[in-house]
């Protein structure tokens, strides 16, 4: 059965903090991942699994399960070939193709096995042959891992995810035998806040965080309506209407890419960015951190070498709202520019 397209990220109305957020990361990894917050039904999940059409191209290894980059994970691909009982000549020649950045789904009630990987016990004990059964860290090396509904995963899973994201290798140890993978993703979740909130071991580990509401125009709403209807009619010829606007989305985000390490900030706005996680009463420097990155990538996206301070307030504003001290039951604000702990600069 044929999979149903996906609904092309341009012709999404509105949301457009949401949508910037998660450009932000394509163009920049380093960033870690963005949850967005926001009410059933306000386009969460169709602008990530969006994000499919507008990703860039890297090569991989071809023929082989783990997603590794051939000039870099060399060694990595030979290590997991003996893993799997198999030298990396009879995986046959080095073959590498282009492919595009993945998006990975990572279903709430996935197992951890399905989410780390296994070891094939029927073929270890028919044959006394290993086989590795990559998991999804596996697939979603180099790309997005996706999990909807976020703050609904078991702590187990969630535990994997942490361990993962902070070391960037997954591990996997079972009967006797212990082997590891490259695993480095740009974690998305989405999430209701009706339904409950994150770990915060989990929330910090998301470098943005952005709070979406429906769409209160009523002209927005009726394009919505029309834009919807016209896609599940003929999904196709939808997609080919917005086909010029998504090749220009990801010119774009090629030309912020490779603009990014030329991006440079004055000393001065290192300490406005220093002064505004203290006054807001954050705890660590892992915000001051994404800040600074987020700076540099909003002014690669707008196509300037040097980061303003608009860059560094809407930065702000993107990295800070879910690191802020909270009362219990207090929500994570839509907005932190005009937030002050009193005392906190001191």
């Amino acid at each position: 059965m044929k999979k149903k397209p996906n609904f092309p990220f341009v012709a999404i109305v509105g949301q457009e903090r949401m949508k910037l957020a998660l450009v932000l990361n394509i163009i920049n990894p380093g960033l870690s991942g963005v949850l967005v917050r926001g009410e059933k039904g306000t386009a969460k999940s169709t602008a990530v699994r969006a994000l499919a059409e507008i990703l860039p191209r890297i090569r991989v290894i071809d023929r082989f399960p783990f997603r590794l980059d051939p000039d870099t994970e060399y060694a990595a691909y030979r290590e997991l070939c003996a893993l799997m009982g198999r030298t990396p000549e009879e995986q046959g020649e080095l073959a590498v193709r282009e492919s595009r950045v993945r998006v990975v789904e990572l279903p709430v009630g996935a197992t951890e096995d399905r989410v780390v990987g296994t070891l094939d016990m029927e073929q270890a004990l028919q044959k006394g042959e290993r086989r590795i059964e990559p998991g999804l860290l596996a697939q979603a090396h180099r790309g997005i891992l996706y999990v909807d509904e976020v703050n609904l995963l078991d702590d187990h899973v969630v535990d994997v995810l942490l361990d993962a994201a902070a070391m960037g290798v997954n591990t996997i140890e079972r009967e006797g035998i212990s082997f590891s993978h490259p695993a480095r993703f740009t974690l998305v979740g989405t999430m209701n806040p009706e339904e409950g909130e994150l770990r915060p071991q989990l929330l910090d580990r998301f470098g943005l965080c952005v709070t979406i509401t429906g769409i209160g125009s009523i002209e927005e709403r009726v394009r919505i309506m029309e834009q919807r209807v016209a896609f599940d009619e003929d999904p196709e010829g939808f997609r080919e209407k917005w086909q010029e606007e998504s090749e220009r989305l990801v010119a774009r985000i090629v030309r912020a890419r490779e603009a990014y390490s030329r991006v440079r900030v004055e000393r001065e706005l290192l300490y406005e960015i220093g002064r505004s996680c203290l006054e807001m009463g954050v705890d660590g420097h892992r915000g001051d951190i994404i800040i600074l990155k987020t700076a540099r990538t909003l002014a690669a996206w707008h196509g300037r070498d040097t980061v303003e301070p608009a860059d560094v307030r809407e930065a702000v504003d993107l990295a800070l709202p879910h690191r802020l001290r909270r009362q219990p039951l207090m929500e994570i604000p839509d907005s932190v520019r005009h937030l002050r702990v009193k005392g906190a600069a001191a």
